[in-house]
C-alpha cells in the first residue's frame, strides 16, 4: 500500500448491558486492531454500544456516522455484519455507509463483508429512489422558482444570503419573502421551494405557520 496508511474505525456492539458482555467488546475490539493491522489501516477510533441491532437510535453507531460525516475514513472494521444492525436498521446503515464510500471489513470474512445478492439489490434500489426523490426535490424548487419570478419576484433586490462561503444556511424565517411571494399567488409548497433554493432551510409546515401569524399580527 503506498502513501499514508488508509484511515479506519472500529465499532463493537452487543445486545445486552450484562457484565458478560462486557468481555464481547474487549474481544471484537482486540481482534479489530488485528485485523486492521493485517489489512495495513490505520485505527483512529473505536465506537461500541450494547444495544439491540434492531434499534437505529443507538449512540455508539450515531457517533460513528457523525465521525465518519466530518473526518477521513475509509473503512470501517466489524466482527460480523450483524455488528452493524440487523433487519432494516441494518439495511439503513449499510445505505449510509455506501453513501459516504466507507469500505466495511469485518473479523469473520477477514476482509470485506460478502453481501448476498438480495442485499445488492436493495442497496441499488435504495440508491435510484434517493435520486430521484432528490430530483423530484430539485424540480420542486426550479419550478417554483420560475412561477415567482413570472410573477415578478426578483429574490436578487431582497436576500442577502446568497454566496455563503462556508455552504451554511440561514435559520431564521424571512417572513418579507413569504409575503411577498405568498401575494404574488404562489402555494406555501411553492413557496417553501423557493426560499430552499435560496439558501433557507425551512419546511412547509414553518412557512404556512409564520404567515398564519403575520395575519394574525396584521389582524391586531
Amino acid at each position: 500500500m503506498t502513501g499514508h496508511y488508509k484511515r479506519c474505525v472500529i465499532y463493537c456492539r452487543v445486545s445486552t448491558e450484562k457484565e458478560t458482555q462486557e468481555m464481547s467488546l474487549v474481544r471484537q475490539e482486540e481482534e479489530l486492531v488485528d485485523l486492521a493491522t493485517e489489512l495495513g489501516l490505520e485505527h483512529v477510533a473505536t465506537f461500541m454500544d450494547k444495544h439491540s441491532g434492531f434499534d437505529i437510535d443507538r449512540e455508539g453507531l450515531l457517533s460513528l456516522l457523525d465521525y465518519i460525516r466530518d473526518e477521513e475514513v475509509d473503512a470501517i472494521l466489524i466482527q460480523d455484519e450483524t455488528r452493524l444492525g440487523r433487519g432494516n436498521a441494518r439495511m439503513a446503515v449499510l445505505h449510509l455507509l455506501a453513501k459516504t464510500d466507507t469500505a466495511i471489513y469485518s473479523h469473520n470474512d477477514s476482509g470485506p463483508i460478502a453481501l448476498n445478492e438480495m442485499d445488492t439489490m436493495l442497496l441499488e434500489i435504495l440508491a435510484i429512489v434517493e435520486e430521484y426523490q432528490r430530483k423530484l426535490h430539485n424540480a420542486k424548487i426550479k419550478r417554483g422558482m420560475k412561477r415567482a419570478v413570472r410573477e415578478g419576484y426578483r429574490p436578487e433586490r431582497n436576500l442577502k444570503n446568497r454566496g455563503n462561503v462556508d455552504g451554511r444556511e440561514r435559520i431564521e424565517v424571512p417572513i418579507a419573502e413569504i409575503v411577498s411571494l405568498r401575494d404574488k399567488g404562489l402555494t406555501y409548497e411553492e413557496i417553501t421551494g423557493v426560499l430552499k433554493g435560496l439558501g433557507h432551510d425551512i419546511s412547509k409546515a414553518t412557512v404556512h405557520r409564520r404567515y398564519k401569524e403575520y395575519e394574525v399580527e396584521q389582524e391586531g
